[in-house]
């Protein structure tokens, strides 16, 4: 029996009370699709996305310096030019990711300094 059978989820964190911030980058700017979050842990803050099958839940904190780590979501994309063009009409700086074979990629920071990545590869160009 394999011991892990998958991922379940990835969480990232946001400054408490900025959930609204938050919802208007990850669900209107990205389109991530906002799940309802259990009523027990609604307490906390934060929100749940869905991405496709597996789930980011935005948890808020303080005291964290994001913008130090190189922590990240990988998102699978396509068009990965279009998600540079919006990325700079927004005024947000996309980098360029080291080189991986068979993969274009980008990376940048979320408006609370989570390190993003966006990630296309050559099956899906």
């Amino acid at each position: 029996m394999r011991p892990l059978l998958g991922i379940d989820h990835a969480q990232i964190t946001i400054p408490l009370g900025q959930e609204a911030e938050a919802r208007d980058f990850y669900c209107d700017f990205l389109g991530l699709e906002e799940l309802e979050k259990p009523e027990s842990l609604k307490a906390r803050g934060g929100f749940w996305l869905a991405v496709g099958e597996l789930q980011v839940h935005v948890g808020a904190e303080e005291g964290v310096e994001r913008r130090k780590t190189k922590a990240h979501v990988a998102y699978r994309v396509r068009d990965l030019p279009a998600w540079r063009k919006k990325l700079a009409a927004r005024g947000m700086e996309a980098l360029e990711g080291t080189p991986i074979p068979g993969c274009d990629r980008i990376e940048f920071r979320d408006p609370f300094g989570n390190r993003v990545e966006f990630i296309e590869r050559a099956s899906s160009l």
